[in-house]
């Protein structure tokens, strides 16, 4: 990939491999995610009409050799340290718009934890306040 990632969209390349993890991207996270661009103030300067050409990237990127480990490295280096737990709170948002989380979705959660540096209690505390926003009555 030559063309240098913005924060923005490497937080992009987050929520596209959460939804992508497990081999299907379900309509509920192709819209969660475009709601997130629409509402989150991290990506007011970004321009959604870009969005499918970011998501292509990423997706290109994952589908070559060691895809999620460069993919994994891409987000890493475009993101300065402030927002590596906005990314683990997107990627997270993501795998919770289904009310379930699959083996691959828990791995990926685990390798963007140990990738960014973070600590397991921050990342617990992301993850409780995903599964209560998505509770049903």
């Amino acid at each position: 990939m030559n063309k240098p990632v913005s924060p923005e969209e490497a937080l992009i390349f987050v929520m596209v491999m959460a939804s992508a993890v497990d081999n299907a991207m379900a309509e509920k996270e192709l819209v969660r995610i475009g709601q997130l661009i629409d509402i989150l103030p991290v990506f007011e300067n970004f321009d959604k009409e870009h969005l499918i050409e970011v998501s292509q990237r990423c997706a290109t990127l994952l589908s070559g050799p060691e895809g999620l480990d460069i993919a994994l490295e891409t987000i890493r280096d475009a993101l300065p340290e402030w927002l590596h737990e906005t990314a683990y709170a997107l990627a997270v948002e993501i795998v919770a718009v289904d009310l379930t989380i699959r083996a691959e979705e828990m791995r990926l959660l685990q390798l963007l934890r140990d990738r960014l540096a973070l600590d397991k209690l921050t990342c617990a505390a992301l993850e409780r306040s995903a599964s209560a926003r998505y509770r049903r009555v």
